[in-house]
């Protein structure tokens, strides 16, 4: 049965992970043939991720308050029509359209890469999470690795439509399979025993007031009711579906309260945000420029990239459940930002001297490959477990904001300089662009040491706070064995607190930092969303 929910999960995001990687090989070409610039390409991309500032949010909050199951039959939807407004534009020629379906789609993609992690997370939590939460999100980088292969060769044997063709058939046959979970998924709960989500224990306590009514008007001997249990047994078991809601519920004002850790973690996604993605969609035409390749070999090359992610992830899913402790993802992080690290190291190295980007490639396909996946491992060791989709929420969101930003002003960076030649789809750059390609790869050289920095930042401050907890347990012991020794059931009246007590704020002081934080996000996210409405009138 988990096996068949895992499967649902990981089918959910094939399409919104094919859509958002199939544009960058696409470059050129848009750029020969519907004449779109360095920053109309980026504010594209850009389209979709500016509502992923916001949408992690409420995708957090639709989670814990609605359910796994309608709050992801929202998100498929608005992603399937994005997919048919972005191909309408395609057809149609207009690049605004397009923006627009990719404005939509993004309406969409963070919710449900929340979904699919809160499903996940909640019928493996004790049953190999990590490895189920890798194989969740392997379908999803498969996905983008064969995105981002066969976009070109698609666009050349079967027309420059092909690719947002196959995206839209992809982002249907998700939307299918969401319609089977919707259905299933308090089927799953109930063989799996996990508990009920709000709007499955709404739905099972309406069902248990009718067939205790049911049992009442037909009279059945000793209150039975049509499923075979007396009424009033039915009614106790709505009492404790009603409390299993009453439970669920998430208040997100106490997501300030998660500690000086969580959200030192939040800043260290930004980071990663501002050099992940930007990246992965301009790859292609980077090295195409910086080493004078085809766009064929260009996108071939830069597919490696995506590759990292099938192999390293299930890898990375079976350490963690094995080896079981923050640290090992804390070291694992930091090997990953010095891969990437590695890589613009390389490719802002002159292209006379390297020659190739296959190592810079290579390395940042390794880097990345499970660096997402200890993004969200790393969560339950951070937060409190009903925080976590919340949690989730709020480190998506800022990532995004961190990419949306960087993407907007990588278009402009390269535009600066821009020749007003027009391009010949030779592979060749004028001096002026490739001066701009320079400077971008040392920007999101100096992001990714900044990244550094904040990983061995982050691990330092979880180390502290690991030790103030065993301090605080050990005391506790010796407290309760002094109160043993002259009552043997003074141990009783001991205030007992869990480990996972110890993540949420501990001073009023923490608490305010907090809360500071938490307004430095929401103004992150304002000026993502200034900067992108003001590149886009001037743009667009």
């Amino acid at each position: 049965i988990r096996a068949l929910a895992l499967l649902c999960a990981c089918a959910l995001s094939v399409g919104s992970h094919y859509a958002q990687y199939f544009l960058g090989p696409l470059k050129s070409r848009l750029s020969r043939e519907l004449g779109t610039s360095n920053a109309q390409f980026s504010l594209l991309i850009a389209s979709f991720s500016l509502n992923n500032t916001w949408t992690p949010l409420l995708g957090g909050l639709l989670t814990a308050r609605l359910g796994t199951a309608w709050s992801s039959i929202l998100a498929t939807s608005l992603i399937f029509a994005g997919q048919l407004i972005l191909l309408l534009g395609d057809a149609l020629e207009n690049v605004r359209l397009m923006a627009l379906g990719l404005f939509v789609f993004g309406l969409g993609v963070s919710p449900l890469a929340v979904v699919q992690e809160t499903i996940i997370v909640r019928f493996f939590s004790k049953h190999g999470l990590g490895i189920s939460l890798a194989l969740g999100l392997l379908a999803g980088k498969g996905a983008s690795f064969v995105s981002a292969i066969t976009s070109f060769p698609l666009s050349e044997h079967f027309g420059p439509r092909a690719p947002f063709v196959l995206a839209t058939l992809l982002a249907a046959f998700s939307w299918a399979v969401n319609l089977v979970y919707l259905t299933s998924s308090a089927w799953f709960a109930t063989r799996t025993g996990v508990q009920l989500e709000r709007g499955e224990a709404r739905a099972a306590a309406r069902r248990a007031h009718a067939h205790a009514a049911a049992a009442g008007e037909l009279g059945l001997p000793g209150g039975l009711g049509p499923g075979g249990l007396r009424a009033g047994e039915r009614m106790s078991e709505a009492e404790v579906l009603r409390a299993v809601e009453r439970k669920r519920r998430v208040s997100f004002a106490n997501v300030a309260k998660l500690g000086d850790v969580f959200w030192a973690y939040v800043g260290i996604n930004v980071l990663c945000g501002a050099i992940w993605a930007p990246f992965l969609h301009l790859s292609a035409n980077i090295i195409e420029r910086r080493y004078g390749l085809s766009e064929g070999e260009a996108g071939r090359q830069a597919s490696l990239l995506m590759a990292g992610s099938i192999f390293l992830y299930p890898i990375c899913g079976y350490l963690t459940d094995r080896l079981k402790t923050a640290t090992v993802v804390h070291k694992m992080f930091v090997l990953s930002s010095l891969l990437t690290l590695g890589c613009y190291t390389w490719l802002a190295l002159p292209a006379t001297l390297t020659r190739t980007p296959t190592p810079a490639l290579v390395a940042f396909g390794a880097g990345h490959g499970f660096a997402t996946l200890l993004l969200v491992i790393i969560v339950p060791h951070l937060v409190p477990i009903k925080y976590v989709s919340s949690a989730l929420g709020v480190h998506k969101s800022l990532e995004q904001t961190g990419s949306t930003i960087s993407q907007t002003l990588a278009g402009l960076l390269l535009d600066s300089t821009r020749s007003s030649a027009p391009h010949t789809g030779t592979g060749t750059d004028t001096p002026n662009n490739l001066h701009a390609i320079s400077w971008l790869l040392r920007a999101f050289w100096l992001i990714n040491v900044l990244q550094l920095l904040g990983a061995l930042g982050l691990w330092r401050m979880q180390v502290v706070r690991d030790r103030a907890i065993a301090l605080d347990a050990g005391n506790a012991k010796a407290s309760v064995k002094r109160a043993g020794r002259g009552n043997a059931k003074g141990y009783m009246a001991l205030p007992r607190r869990s480990s996972r007590g110890h993540m949420m704020a501990r001073s009023r002081a923490e608490r305010r930092r907090g809360t500071s934080f938490m307004l430095l996000g929401a103004a992150a996210i304002l000026v993502a969303w200034a900067l992108f409405m003001v590149v886009a009138w001037w743009k667009l």
